[in-house]
């Protein structure tokens, strides 16, 4: 399986996108070359805008395009185009349901030595709360092109999380649709429900685990808001035990959506790996991955235990 930037197929993806629809604007806070925005800019430089230092302005900025008909991709650091935005991406983005997309990249701990400070492990939680606001978070550089042509196609306002680093591309993975997670390995003990990176970890897990003996379900969960609700029951009546892996706080995001789902329509046993209510520090992506407990050594460990 080839390893990838998400990023870089974001930038591919806007380009494509560009030459196709002249109404297409894109905005980035000073930080083009990182989120690959800078693709575009080069060859649409009069329909790009650097906001500089100043999300804010560039969220509320995004709105006012899009009320003017246009489509918005705006892009930053996860951390900052999330938590220091919240206010205008809730009062002047999604309370009009503008067609502005919000791209982010450098999202979860693969951050890496950057620190705590850039590792946004709590951007899902706050978007996920508000009205009209839809969330993905792609598994690899692939899906990352559906998801971003998806947003486009829909009107509305998006939140892509994308990757620092490279990713593996999912062997047998699925076409993206918007509120559909798909199967990549069907088992009948536990269920594995991933999203982003952790969907390669899960991968290996499922592996493992086999040659232990345990038949593991593996799901690619890329949608987290609308999520597929169907899919969730379906995999509640079917195992023993589910488990949520996500590269984000154990609060508010993938496991959180899941619970919410099936304490209403079919409660079952359902457990978690992710970060577990605490900040991120400085280290490599995969020291950090190991300490944080999301590789798929601690996933195994984890399942084995429960199913003691």
């Amino acid at each position: 399986m080839e390893k990838l930037y998400a990023r870089d197929a974001y930038g591919k993806a806007l380009v494509e996108l560009g030459r196709k629809d002249e109404n297409i604007v894109v905005l980035d806070a000073d930080l083009s070359g990182s989120t690959r925005t800078a693709f575009f800019g080069h060859e649409f430089p009069e329909r790009f805008f650097n906001f500089g230092v100043a999300e804010q302005n560039m969220m509320a900025a995004a709105a006012g395009f899009a009320s003017c008909g246009k489509i918005v991709f705006a892009s930053s650091f996860a951390m900052f185009a999330t938590a220091r935005v919240v206010d205008q991406v809730r009062n002047s983005i999604c309370y009009n349901n503008a067609n502005v997309k919000i791209v982010a990249t450098h999202g979860g701990i693969t951050v890496g030595e950057d620190g705590s400070s850039h590792q946004a492990l709590e951007d899902i939680n706050y978007f996920r709360a508000i009205p009209n606001m839809r969330i993905i978070v792609p598994c690899d550089a692939p899906e990352t092109r559906e998801a971003v042509v998806a947003a486009y196609n829909n009107p509305g306002p998006f939140y892509i999380r994308l990757g620092r680093s490279k990713a593996l591309s999912i062997e047998g993975r699925k076409e993206f649709f918007l509120g559909k997670g798909h199967i990549l390995k069907l088992g009948k003990d536990v269920a594995i429900i991933a999203c982003g990176v952790l969907v390669s970890e899960a991968l290996k897990a499922h592996r493992i685990l086999e040659e232990k003996g345990i038949s593991a379900t593996v799901v690619n969960m890329p949608t987290i808001k609308p999520i597929d609700e169907e899919l969730l029951v379906e995999l509640a009546k079917g195992h023993k035990v589910l488990f949520t892996c996500e590269e984000h706080q154990i609060i508010g995001g993938l496991f959180s959506a899941c619970c919410e789902v099936l304490a209403r329509k079919f409660p079952v046993k359902i457990d978690r790996i992710g970060v577990e209510d605490k900040f991120g520090q400085s280290g490599s992506p995969q020291e950090l991955m190991k300490l944080y407990g999301l590789t798929a050594e601690s996933i195994v460990q984890k399942i084995e235990k429960e199913l003691r």
